[in-house]
């Protein structure tokens, strides 16, 4: 079959790379357009384009495919299908008719749970023990098309959003090349999905990232681990933004916000028991054991990360 695949970011590479080395002729690649990176903020390709580049094959890098010429360039490709994994725009109707048998996505929840664009991280932070992808065809709704197949991923204790999401891009790459498999030889019927069990994951933003010590100790450990890598859950220390890495849970007792800080360990007090802190990044300074950042710091007896609501008044 001739497909052509659509992707922007590196959790889309595992899937090019197993198209590729499929049975199925890799016609074209579409992608984002190049964005600002790095400190001199230079246009730099996305890797997927990068990686189309290395194997070769057209790059289509429309700003929007409603574009007629985008459109036009797709059809000259001539696809049969059009497996799509992170590609980060909305598909009109005029882009979704093009090949004959549509967009298929890769998406990493078990639809129809986590519907939207944060699925990994929404199934991290509500406390789900499985999760898993789901290969479906794209319709105008969203995620909300007929599905094709499904792989499960239990979600371990102390998962973050991106060692979670890398295990289910490289599972996932092996369900979308079968799912194409099923599509070309007709093994493959694409079902409606069930209305019950549909949850929304939508972008988290920096805001949400916001760590709220008032919380009880594993609301804090899952927030933590659902925004990292992205978009890096932080607190504040006097007025100044701390990045935190994951955080371990402790039978402590401290009052929420509290900072302990013991010869090699720094513990924070939360609405239950405390957690003890992993790795930190104050503003300006390189990531370090939180250790190390208190020691920089000097921090007296009674020091406490400042609450959301003083964050957002002095903000």
């Amino acid at each position: 079959m001739r497909v052509v695949f659509a992707g922007t970011p590196e959790v889309a590479l595992p899937s090019l790379r197993a198209i590729a080395g499929s049975r199925h002729e890799l016609a074209g690649v579409v992608t984002r357009p190049d964005a600002p990176a790095g400190r001199g903020r230079k246009l730099t390709p996305s890797p997927v384009a990068d990686l189309a580049g290395e194997l070769g094959v057209p790059v289509l890098k429309p700003q929007h495919p409603r574009d007629p010429e985008f459109q036009e360039a797709l059809r000259e490709l001539a696809p049969d299908c059009c497996p799509v994994v992170a590609y980060g725009a909305l598909l009109p109707q005029s882009a979704l008719d093009i090949p004959r048998h549509g967009w298929v996505n890769l998406h990493f929840s078990c639809l129809p749970a986590w519907r939207g664009a944060a699925p990994v991280q929404h199934a991290i932070w509500a406390g789900d023990e499985v999760t898993g992808a789901t290969t479906f065809r794209i319709v105008k709704e969203l995620d909300a098309g007929p599905t094709y197949g499904v792989m499960t991923e239990t979600i371990r204790a102390r998962d973050t959003a991106g060692e979670l999401l890398a295990r289910l891009a490289e599972g996932g790459a092996g369900l979308l090349v079968a799912t194409l498999d099923g599509i070309e030889d007709g093994s493959l019927d694409a079902r409606p999905q069930q209305r019950e069990g549909t949850s929304l994951a939508p972008k988290i933003t920096v805001d949400d990232a916001h760590v709220d010590w008032a919380e009880p100790a594993v609301a804090v450990d899952r927030r933590i681990r659902a925004c990292t890598p992205a978009p890096g859950a932080w607190t504040t220390y006097d007025g100044t933004r701390v990045k935190l890495g994951p955080v371990a849970h402790t039978d402590e007792q401290l009052a929420p916000g509290a900072l302990r800080v013991d010869k090699a360990e720094v513990l924070v007090g939360t609405a239950t028991s405390a957690v003890r802190l992993g790795e930190v990044k104050a503003f300006g300074a390189r990531q370090m054991a939180a250790a190390d950042w208190a020691r920089g710091l000097r921090l007296p007896a009674g020091a406490h990360f400042d609450s959301p609501d003083r964050v957002s008044r002095v903000e």
